[in-house]
């Protein structure tokens, strides 16, 4: 019966044994599964936290960038509406080189004329009640309404 017994518990010992090997070969493969995805989440977070580190460090680069490319476009603009202006600005310095535009000018809003002609103006009924009237002011020529403006500026203060 010992010789029984002891194969019982030979066996019994083997199954003890190979059941905790087998336990311990499941509990390392376990640790290295976790031990692996632990890495990989180290990685990854390191990954991440790189990437966020760049994005933050070229946000402001990319924002200036942006803005003056904006800023760019808009000098461009106002370059060509003030190469347009000088256009417009050179065509009339020629056209006042030219006497006869000069002398029109001149008797359209002097109201001159040449010696031995006799000038005159018409005024429209309708368009005087459009203008605004100050005592008569629209009436008269435009130099008595100035000097008129000189000498009430040189007074003392009135009440209106």
């Amino acid at each position: 019966m010992a010789g029984k017994n002891r194969d019982r518990f030979s066996t019994a010992t083997r199954l003890k044994l190979l059941g905790e090997q087998t336990a311990a070969r499941v509990y390392r493969s376990q640790n290295r599964r976790q031990a692996r995805r632990s890495r990989l989440t180290g990685r990854a977070a390191l990954l991440v936290l790189v990437l966020c580190s760049l994005i933050v460090a070229l946000a402001y680069p990319m924002r200036q960038y942006v803005s003056q490319r904006g800023e760019i476009t808009q000098e461009q603009q106002r370059m060509r509406e003030a190469g347009g202006r000088v256009e417009e600005l050179r065509d009339e310095k020629a056209r006042l080189q030219d006497d006869a535009y000069v002398e029109r000018l001149a008797r359209e809003h002097l109201h001159l004329v040449k010696p031995g002609e006799t000038g005159y103006t018409v005024f429209d009924p309708d368009a005087r009640d459009k203008r605004r009237t100050d005592d008569g002011a629209a009436d008269r020529p435009w130099y008595e309404n100035f000097w008129d403006g000189v000498d009430e500026a040189d007074r003392p203060d009135q009440q209106p």
